[in-house]
């Protein structure tokens, strides 16, 4: 028997989609060894020209106009008026899709964490009649209505209000799957803090708060990180600054002159390790961030979160009361202050977040994507 073959699918390069396929692409690798993957940009594969001109519009409309994108996210109205606009884009790819499914990688399942894949390969399914198992990973804790489709076989979704809008938009129950969002196998390791601190050069002993802007560096991670400075109270600071190369050299200037102990970093792969080392994470609530930050029991104060899918985040775990929010650089400064003198504030945050929180998400739709295969041959 051939081995099995899985093409995922994201969009975008550096965000959530991308880690989360990976995520998934590195539990089927773990779980049989045997299996071909292929994991590809959906939308460069099929509009490379156009893939370039939504991202570059994307991030200016959030740097400047993020009003304009909280309008058009998950808005019914946008929805109506653009899915013939959608049907056509669809059907013009679906020669590029024939020659990915059917004449070169012939996979036997397709599993995609972004929407337009996923809507792309489930309307090719319903033009030709294919029985080929098609997932749907969510990558944020709240659902949009473009993820809604007759021929996706599961969606995979971060909790039960997430289960409970499927429904609500006719999806059958059996198509659900409440795993979780699917995060790196290494966040499920936990060697402790005192030791994670030990090895990325911190104070053992000491309470220390991570910042992150996301794999962008976005937010006033250096006004934050100036506030922060200036409290009395004593720990110290891990920033992430992803690709912000200014935020990077901004920073590494002015590390001689704080008394506290900082470290920043660029793009990293051991992310682990530093929510591991961490008390407390100051972050954009971008959905596999959290959800990292949830399987390391890593309360959260959230500044600044992106109109759309990052505010629907924050809802969710404001809820949980996993996260606190913060309106500016001084809002993080005193609720950080609270929060460290209030150990029994973080201590419930904490376990709140032990709660809720699904480290082995990816490993589950692993083996759920396994049985489909298995069960269509």
């Amino acid at each position: 028997m051939s081995n099995k073959k899985v093409l995922l699918m994201y969009i975008t390069s550096n965000s959530g989609h991308y880690r989360a396929s990976l995520a998934v692409e590195s539990a089927l690798k773990t779980l049989s060894p045997g299996i071909v993957t292929m994991n590809i940009n959906g939308f460069a594969y099929t509009n490379p020209f156009f893939e370039k001109l939504i991202n570059r519009t994307y991030m200016s409309v959030i740097r400047n106009k993020p009003e304009v994108w909280e309008y058009l996210y998950d808005n019914p109205k946008v929805l109506k008026s653009v899915q013939g606009m959608r049907a056509a884009i669809h059907r013009s790819n679906s020669k590029k899709l024939k020659i990915l499914i059917e004449d070169e990688f012939k996979p036997d399942a397709v599993v995609c964490t972004q929407a337009f894949p996923c809507g792309m390969v489930a309307d090719y399914k319903k033009y030709l009649g294919l029985n080929l198992p098609l997932f749907g990973v969510l990558t944020d804790h709240a659902p949009h209505s473009y993820w809604i489709f007759d021929h996706v076989d599961y969606y995979i979704v971060p909790s039960e209000a997430s289960k409970d809008h499927f429904i609500k938009n006719g999806v059958s129950e059996a198509r659900i799957k409440t795993f979780g969002i699917p995060i790196d196998l290494k966040f499920h390791v936990n060697c402790g803090k005192e030791e994670a601190r030990k090895k990325i050069g911190l104070d053992a002993g000491k309470k220390t708060v991570l910042i992150m802007g996301g794999s962008q560096g976005l937010g006033p991670v250096e006004k934050m990180v100036d506030a922060l400075e200036r409290i009395n109270a004593d720990f110290q600071i891990l920033v992430i600054c992803g690709i912000n190369k200014r935020l990077e050299k901004a920073l590494i200037k002015k590390v001689k002159r704080y008394k506290k102990k900082m470290l920043t970093f660029g793009l990293v792969e051991n992310v682990d390790e530093l929510m591991e080392a961490s008390d407390l994470i100051i972050t954009k609530p971008g959905g596999l961030t959290t959800s990292e930050a949830l399987a390391k029991n890593l309360p959260m104060i959230i500044i600044h979160p992106i109109p759309g899918q990052e505010t629907k985040n924050t809802d969710f775990l404001l809820q949980q009361e996993v996260a606190l929010r913060a309106e500016d650089k001084d809002d993080v400064a005193v609720l950080v202050q609270e929060l460290f003198s209030n150990s029994v504030k973080l201590d419930e945050m904490s376990r709140k977040a032990d709660l809720i929180k699904k480290p082995s998400s990816a490993t589950d739709i692993a083996q759920l994507i396994l049985r489909a295969i298995d069960s269509t041959k």
